[in-house]
């Protein structure tokens, strides 16, 4: 079912800072709600995992704020009509003090361990003394993929902890902010294909693998995934279910016998529908590691 977005106030901005539109929602429909505050005019997203899923909204504050909020509340509740988990979500408006929207951002990330051997922060934070192992920059921009994300973070996981042959190659399908092509040359990946069909992420990836010294390693392309010839030991999605299904009979093409499959962007529900399909194409030694409401699956192609 497609959601319209249309018959939406016109939004003047008086100025004086920004609205924080704040939604208590289930994951499963924070794609289709960002869609919607972005053509309602916010300027930026932030998605929240603890304590409880929510979506929130920035844009210039307008002179009657309360004017949005019946577009809002209809729409979420078109949501709710599609997505039984939705439930009853909770939306709260606030204004934020006019001031930088980068400084807006900056409240939002700041330095994580995500294993024992990868720390992730932005570029405006000092590296900690007591970081081990690989440090990854990451300037968040308005690319997915900052490592704050639990699906961001098991993903990581998982290709530091799969099995590696010597020389290995890595296959990136919808990089966004290029952290994960990053971190697989960080350990020790030779060859790195980095895919996005959107220019902006591109531009984002581009930024942060150069911030991170591994321009040489990392090959940035805006090809789709039906346009590649070569194969790589593991490739890495972390998408939507929809997309991640749509591309699955392709993944096993581009994966060299034996290598493996790391997706997430899933919810934990979503879990069983993705392993039948891994299944059917190929793909074995099927493995889910679950945080929170998100899922990672690990699956290793048969010969």
């Amino acid at each position: 079912m497609t959601l319209q977005h249309s018959n939406l106030p016109v939004l003047q901005s008086s100025g004086s800072g920004w609205l924080e539109i704040s939604i208590s929602i289930h994951p499963v429909a924070h794609d289709a709600l960002s869609a919607f505050l972005f053509d309602l005019g916010c300027e930026g997203l932030v998605t929240q995992d603890l304590p409880q899923p929510a979506l929130k909204g920035y844009l210039p504050i307008p002179s009657d704020p309360e004017k949005i909020r019946e577009p809002i509340e209809a729409f979420v509740r078109r949501l709710a009509s599609i997505f039984p988990e939705v439930g009853s979500p909770e939306l709260s408006l606030q204004p934020v003090p006019q001031q930088d929207w980068n400084l807006i951002w900056r409240r939002f990330f700041r330095a994580l361990p995500v294993t024992p051997r990868l720390t992730v922060l932005p570029p405006w934070e000092p590296v900690p003394t007591r970081a081990s192992g690989h440090v990854i920059q990451i300037d968040p921009g308005p690319a997915f993929g900052t490592g704050q994300h639990a699906t961001t973070q098991m993903c990581l996981q998982a290709m530091e902890a799969l099995p590696k042959p010597a020389f290995w190659t890595l296959l990136d399908v919808g990089t966004g902010s290029g952290i994960l092509a990053i971190y697989g040359a960080k350990l020790g990946c030779r060859r790195i294909l980095a895919l996005d069909t959107d220019p902006e992420a591109l531009r984002w990836a581009e930024r942060n693998i150069a911030l991170n010294k591994v321009s040489d390693t990392v090959r940035l392309s805006s090809l789709g995934l039906r346009d590649i010839e070569e194969r790589f030991t593991i490739v890495v999605a972390n998408l939507i279910l929809h997309a991640i299904l749509e591309l699955l009979p392709l993944f096993s093409r581009v994966i060299e016998p034996r290598g493996h499959l790391v997706l997430s962007g899933i919810l934990g529900e979503q879990v069983e529908a993705v392993k039948d399909q891994l299944t059917l194409h190929a793909f074995e030694n099927i493995g889910v590691k679950v945080k929170g409401e998100w899922a990672c699956t690990t699956a290793q192609k048969r010969k």
